[in-house]
């Protein structure tokens, strides 16, 4: 186990949750490559050896398959474990499209516990919101589902202002999952300090921007159709160009300290406040270095320095936004 790993309470939850969680959508396979089991529980193990006791997953990522693979993953050691999932998407025909009926978000609740192998879900989050879906609606069945007992925490991702005080009108709110990272800082403008405002968790997902701050990426990488980034307009010329050049000279503020970029990346989110950055992975080996993201901190000068890197090197710089499902 790591010995310098920094934990953060979540209201509701056991106990407190490691502020690197282990992301599993790429264990999903779906938009990943297809599925790999056998590295994916090996990586869930090492994972819990390292000292990562929180687990983030969804029933979308691979439809199913994420969960099934981390309820199998952590039998015998559900207690030392915090389990995170979602609710509010559907799918049919392989489409994803967002459903929060709340007739919906009671069956995906027991679909879930099925597939995690568990009696309870500790941390359960809206994945997207649904306009056809009052929030008022949502924030109720949520609440009935905790009081039940079937999950302790409540959480909303992707919401808005607006759509996070809707919910918190209704039923307690402990934490929150937006898209942050050094290169899509949205949440800096209202929702971070908002959740600092309101005591809320931020779970921070593509901490690594999907694998571009991992410091492995060159000109000459490639996507193939099946792979989430061959959609994304980071990863397309000539921004790819200048996001690329920002990760060679961010490599220079990690090296002044003696760390990675990926060390860097992570220990960026978790600096910036009530943050979780969450690591996704699928295979052992890269969820190596989770030791170096701890037991330190970036300077004011180094938060500058990275503005004026970022500044000069991406002159286009584009946002998450391509990964939002259709509203029907």
């Amino acid at each position: 186990m790591t010995q310098s790993i920094e934990t953060i309470t979540i209201p509701g939850l056991p106990f407190p949750a490691s502020r690197i969680a282990l992301g599993t959508w790429a264990i999903g396979g779906w938009m990943w490559g297809g599925p790999d089991d056998e590295n994916a529980i090996k990586t869930v193990h090492e994972a819990l050896e390292l000292g990562l006791n929180l687990i983030d997953t969804a029933p979308v990522y691979g439809f199913g398959h994420s969960e099934e693979v981390v309820g199998k993953a952590v039998e015998g050691r559900r207690d030392k474990v915090l389990l995170a999932t979602k609710l509010g998407l559907n799918w049919k025909d392989g489409k994803v499209f967002r459903d929060s009926h709340p007739e919906r978000l009671r069956q995906e609740v027991e679909d879930s516990l099925k597939r995690l192998r568990t009696d309870h879900i500790d941390l359960i989050q809206v994945h997207w919101p649904d306009p056809k879906v009052s929030i008022a609606d949502v924030a109720r069945t949520l609440e009935d589902l905790r009081k039940e007992g079937k999950v302790l925490a409540l959480g909303a991702s992707n919401f808005s202002v607006a759509q996070l005080d809707a919910f918190r009108a209704e039923a307690p709110l402990a934490a929150i999952q937006p898209p942050y990272n050094l290169f899509e800082r949205e949440i800096d403008k209202d929702i971070l300090p908002y959740a600092r405002k309101h005591d809320l968790v931020a779970l921070a997902y593509g901490p690594l921007c999907r694998g571009l701050l991992s410091g492995k990426m060159t000109a000459e990488t490639t996507f193939g159709k099946d792979d989430l980034r061959s959609g994304d307009p980071k990863f397309q010329e000539p921004r790819f160009g200048h996001y690329l050049k920002a990760v060679d000279d961010l490599k220079a503020v990690a090296d002044k300290h003696g760390k990675s970029l990926l060390a860097l990346a992570i220990r960026w989110v978790l600096d910036r406040g009530p943050t979780i950055a969450l690591w996704g992975a699928r295979r052992p080996a890269q969820i190596s270095g989770v030791d170096e993201a701890f037991g330190w901190s970036l300077s004011a000068q180094d938060f500058q320095t990275i503005d004026e890197i970022l500044s000069r090197d991406i002159p286009d710089p584009v946002g998450p936004e391509f990964m939002a499902p259709p509203d029907a």
